[in-house]
């Protein structure tokens, strides 16, 4: 909401918490047919993009879920060539995934269109990518196109979605990581963002517990901050088609032979840690 104040709020009456930010005026309001979304422009953030009431992302710190959404998976799998987003219309993740030289494909599929040119007029430096020969942008159901997607085609398969509900509901199924599982080539991985680890802990136990049964053999959250998502502390999960997620190509790491501003390998090796009660939680199952 935007109170007289001018303050954009997020409310999580669940957890009786919120966060705030300044606001300089709403640059952009409009309901798509299947969100409703907004841009703000803030006194210390930048842009922010909200949709159906929730923060998405901001210019002054996106960084932290782009970078950790992709570069971790790419740095894990011995050789990821063919890159599969759903979702992630705002062209981060894809511009991130497309720094790797060794990424021949990388198939973008966001039901919404709009989130896409919306981000090219309030957020160009993120689709900065999307001309890349390598990239393809699609416009329909990514749970569909993995469902007709071709067995072992696919190397990684990212999902950057919003939260698990609506549009984004059929991304958290027992159903759609087995069809995952199915698409991905041998040491495979997906990785997929998994809420806060502190506000989410059962969503986190379920995720871990249907990407087993959808014929997964290891999993790992790694947490990472995130000053706009509710608790300010944000994970994403791997999921390995015979592969271990708990080491990675650290001297290629090192040799990143492009600029981030978070990851780097000991960033890395440091987000493979959990904290107790999330290792206690996840343990049980």
């Amino acid at each position: 909401m935007l109170d007289p104040n001018q303050w954009f709020s997020e409310v999580v009456a669940t957890d009786g918490s919120a966060f705030s930010l300044k606001m300089r005026a709403r640059v952009h309001e409009e309901q798509t047919p299947y969100q409703r979304i907004e841009i703000y422009d803030t006194e210390g953030f930048g842009h922010l993009m909200v949709i159906d009431g929730c923060t998405m992302l901001s210019t002054r710190d996106n960084f932290l879920y782009h970078e950790m959404m992709s570069h971790p998976a790419l740095f894990t799998h011995a050789a990821p060539r063919r890159v599969c987003i759903i979702g992630g219309g705002d062209c981060g993740t894809l511009r991130e995934v497309l720094r790797h030289d060794g990424v021949e494909s990388a198939v973008q599929i966001d039901i919404d269109e709009r989130v896409t040119r919306l981000a090219e007029r309030y957020f160009p430096e993120l689709t900065e990518a999307n001309a890349d020969p390598r990239a393809q942008l699609l416009f329909e159901d990514g749970v569909r196109w993995i469902r007709e997607a071709a067995p072992a085609s696919l190397d990684l398969i990212i999902v950057d979605s919003t939260d698990p509900v609506g549009p984004a509901e059929g991304l958290f199924t027992r159903d759609f990581f087995a069809d995952c599982e199915r698409v991905l080539a041998p040491g495979g991985i997906l990785i997929q963002q998994s809420e806060s680890p502190l506000y989410h802990t059962q969503l986190l136990r379920d995720m871990h517990r249907a990407l087993r049964e959808g014929g997964f053999d290891t999993t790992q959250t790694l947490c990472f901050p995130q000053p706009i998502y509710p608790s300010g502390w944000w994970s994403a999960t791997m999921a390995g088609k015979g592969v271990a997620l708990d080491r990675f190509r650290l001297e290629d790491a090192r040799a990143k032979p492009f600029e981030t501003h978070y990851y780097n390998a000991e960033i890395h090796q440091g987000a493979l840690a959990q904290p107790e009660f999330l290792r206690r939680a996840l343990a049980a199952d």
